[in-house]
């Protein structure tokens, strides 16, 4: 994979110095070089490593120079060339040999967990009560998740008590499972501490720990923990680290607490699942949500993961979803365990058909039935890109991914696509007209599969009884039927009287409201009041562009004249709104 290049000039050498050792510490990045310019008492840094690993360690660097009025000037190429970069980097440095350590690298779905499980339910001695063993998780959902594959492993093994322990839940009661006598703890770091701390988990018999996704551990800033419960076990134990990548800090952990270490790397030709087909859609971000719309009605997954790279955008996302009439929920590290625990039981019971979460909150989703995954926003991180299209494609199923860009985004999809040595293929965005026809063949699907199964008699008889009292035919009910049951309407001439409304999709008018955020208005509230107001399904309105004092939304131009006859006047958030065409952008 390319990796993006940083330069930094500063005056004098132990600025300098001091500006490199900053900037390695601040992220995980490789100082190429030290350079002395000759003649102008400057140093010039050279790194490489990920696109925000370097621009961190800019910033760091830059901050030490212009502290000591020594910064000259600095520079970050994200995509250099490839005759820049061999001009540019020395040779990657050769990897080390293996370190003391048991470390298994794995792709997503290997069956990890079994991997592990089972030596260690194999390992644990029944009989001795004792806590025998540890598995640290990144992430609360992770740690249930693990715990419940482990006891489907240990059910006809008796004797075995598999407890979960995280933050969120209350700590009286993991106090209470853990004095009862337990023998493998699932865990994340820091509720590990922190009954290390009270001393109500006894480390003394333990000689088996296990760090799941240890790289993401590590990313999250788990690193001091880690180390704090390494130190608090037993000296003669085994410590098994699986990691879907081989990041230094890893390295130096396995350096300090391993010996006698074996390395085990199971690969593949591809990073991805080989069963999940890969596209990706150019759109521009105020489009995102509209597009989503339209291949959730195409595809009509049963289930399906959105991925968004921030809190903020998921909550956004959900409320969008659920004011167009989607069964979606949101899932992220804000939000307080009992109501993750709701919100990931109603999308594995099939109540809700769309999840929204962020990277970190995803971990330990594993749900067989998802059908699709969404990258809404693209990966910070390319690694993440597998970690995600891994939760679709499960147990020999087909699954889907679904990939949206904007601008200069394209370049990082194609770092994706040579770090994962697979092909996400283009897509053109799904008109409306398209999402009509594909609502109609369902239809008829559907229509075709009540022929084949149902008794129809009883509807024969009515339809033959309209047939002989009307001028209409069989054929013409049944057009019509299709056409009231796909939702879609014709455009009439007269609809053609707005004109040119500056509505970025084809068939589109766009409205002015004259109501914003100033007034505490959401777009679920604009989509509910056009939705209940007019009739519109909510799933049609498009676009929706939200100021302070008013608000900008597209609709379907064969509805337009329906939405403003029915809106005007009508009240959101308590102020009666007005709504006309709007002047072209």
């Amino acid at each position: 994979m390319k990796q993006a290049l940083g330069l930094i000039e500063i005056s004098g050498l132990s600025t300098a110095v001091l500006a490199a050792d900053t900037m390695a510490k601040a992220a995980n990045i490789r100082i190429l070089e030290i350079e002395n310019t000759k003649g102008l008492g400057y140093m010039t840094i050279k790194i490489a490593g990920d696109v925000g690993a370097v621009n961190a360690a800019v910033n760091a660097g830059k901050q030490i120079g212009a502290a000591n009025n020594k910064l000259v000037s600095w520079k970050v190429i994200p995509r250099p060339s490839d005759y820049v970069e061999q001009a540019f980097c020395c040779p990657e440095p050769p990897v080390p040999p293996s370190p003391p350590m048991k470390e298994a690298q794995e792709e997503t779905g290997t069956g990890k967990t079994a991997a592990f499980g089972i030596p260690l339910l194999e390992k644990i001695d029944p009989k001795n009560k004792k806590l025998q063993a540890i598995v640290l998780c990144p992430t609360r959902e992770l740690a249930i998740q693990v715990a419940e594959e482990i006891r489907n492993l240990a059910k006809y093994m008796h004797g075995i008590k598999v407890l979960p322990i995280y933050g969120g839940q209350e700590i009286v009661k993991q106090i209470r499972s853990l004095k009862s006598g337990t023998q493998l703890v699932i865990g994340t770091p820091g509720r590990v501490m922190d009954h290390m701390r009270r001393k109500t988990m006894k480390m003394d018999h333990v000689h088996t720990i296990v760090l799941d996704e240890a790289d993401e551990m590590l990313n999250m800033g788990f690193r001091e923990d880690i180390e704090t419960i390494l130190e608090g076990i037993p000296q003669e134990h085994q410590t098994v680290l699986f990691s879907a990548t081989m990041p230094k800090a890893i390295l130096e952990i396995t350096k300090q607490f391993q010996t006698n270490a074996e390395l085990v790397k199971v690969t593949k030709k591809e990073l991805t699942v080989p069963n999940i087909e890969q596209f990706y859609y150019e759109v521009k971000p105020k489009n995102k949500e509209e597009v989503l719309s339209r291949l959730l009605d195409i595809y009509t997954p049963k289930l399906s993961v959105v991925f968004c790279n921030t809190k903020k955008q998921v909550d956004l996302l959900v409320n969008g979803l659920l004011g167009r009439g989607y069964f979606a929920a949101g899932l992220h590290g804000d939000m307080k365990q009992a109501q993750r625990d709701r919100v990931m039981q109603g999308f594995r019971s099939g109540k809700t058909d769309i999840l929204v979460c962020t990277d970190v909150a995803a971990r330990g989703i594993d749900v067989d039935d998802v059908e699709a995954v969404f990258n809404y926003d693209l990966p910070q991180d390319d690694e993440y890109y597998v970690h995600r299209i891994g939760r679709t494609g499960r147990a020999g199923r087909v699954g889907r991914s679904f990939s949206f860009v904007s601008g200069r985004e394209v370049y990082k999809l194609k770092e994706i696509q040579r770090y994962c040595k697979t092909k996400i293929y283009a897509q053109k965005v799904p008109s409306l007209n398209d999402v009509a026809n594909t609502k109609m063949e369902n239809v008829l699907e559907e229509i075709e599969q009540i022929i084949e199964n149902e008794d129809l008699t009883k509807f024969l008889q009515i339809i033959e009884e309209r047939v002989n009292e009307s001028d209409y035919t069989a054929m013409d009910l049944a057009a019509a039927f299709l056409k009231y049951c796909s939702g879609q309407q014709e455009t009439e001439e007269k609809d053609m009287e707005f004109g040119d409304t500056g509505a970025e999709e084809a068939g589109m008018v766009r409205l002015f409201i004259n109501i914003g955020k100033k007034n505490k208005a959401k777009p679920g509230d604009i989509v509910g009041a056009i939705a209940g107001e007019s009739g519109i399904p909510g799933k049609l309105i498009g676009t929706i562009d939200m100021f302070d004092k008013y608000t900008f939304v597209e609709v379907p131009r064969e509805y337009a004249r329906d939405v403003l006859n029915a809106m005007n006047h009508t009240k959101i958030k308590g102020k009666s709104v007005a709504v006309e065409p709007a002047n072209q952008k």
